[in-house]
């Protein structure tokens, strides 16, 4: 564990809560940083979703370099467990990596395993590892199969990630209230988020 607090965090949050910009403050001080990114390249003709993706991609570091999982969602673990102590992760988001689980193409799996295994590899990580994801479970039950499926994966992959990691906050409009432990480790704001009509900041990675 490190000097405050903690080596490992998952950092919740709703659709533009401000979890994303909040997970890179909270890292924008070590040397190198490595962007994990785990959502699939999605529709090219969804150009709201590509001008989320580029916007996403302009607020990060010149000096931060980036490694994507999208093509196997195994490889997240393995580059958690190959990190070393000197290394920064920073990994966005997980509801990108449940969406490329449960992808057809990806079936059949044993997705319990790999969410298990994902665990394993924070648990014993000797790296500095921040983890942002969606939390679903203040919505409603979805009316679909496949939402279901989606919220309840997830659902399952936070519980597990955050018993994983050294600590857990939440971040609500803004704010940031952390949940393990019950103090802040260290005070940490999240910056100002572009108003309507501007280059906003996406909640989801590349």
């Amino acid at each position: 564990m490190s000097v405050d607090g903690w080596n490992t965090l998952l950092v919740l949050g709703g659709i533009r809560s401000g979890k994303s910009e909040f997970a890179e403050s909270l890292v924008a001080d070590a040397p190198t940083v490595r962007y994990v990114a785990t959502a699939p390249a999605g529709d090219p003709e969804d150009t709201e979703w590509a001008t989320r993706l580029a916007a996403h991609r302009a607020r990060r570091p010149g000096s931060w370099t980036t490694e994507e999982t999208a093509d196997d969602p195994r490889r997240l673990a393995d580059v958690i467990a190959a990190a070393g102590s000197n290394e920064t992760l920073l990994v966005d988001d997980l509801g990108g990596w449940v969406t490329v689980l449960l992808d057809p193409a990806h079936q059949p799996a044993d997705d319990t395993a790999t969410v298990t295994e994902l665990a394993a590899a924070i648990r014993a990580s000797a790296a500095r590892v921040v983890l942002v994801t969606p939390e679903v479970g203040l919505s409603l039950v979805p009316t679909t199969p496949l939402g279901r499926a989606f919220t309840d994966a997830l659902g399952a992959t936070n519980r597990a990630v955050a018993d994983a990691c050294d600590a857990v906050v939440l971040v609500v409009a803004g704010q940031p209230t952390w949940l393990k432990p019950a103090a802040a480790p260290r005070a940490a704001a999240v910056p100002a988020q572009a108003g309507p009509g501007q280059a906003g900041a996406p909640e989801q990675p590349t």
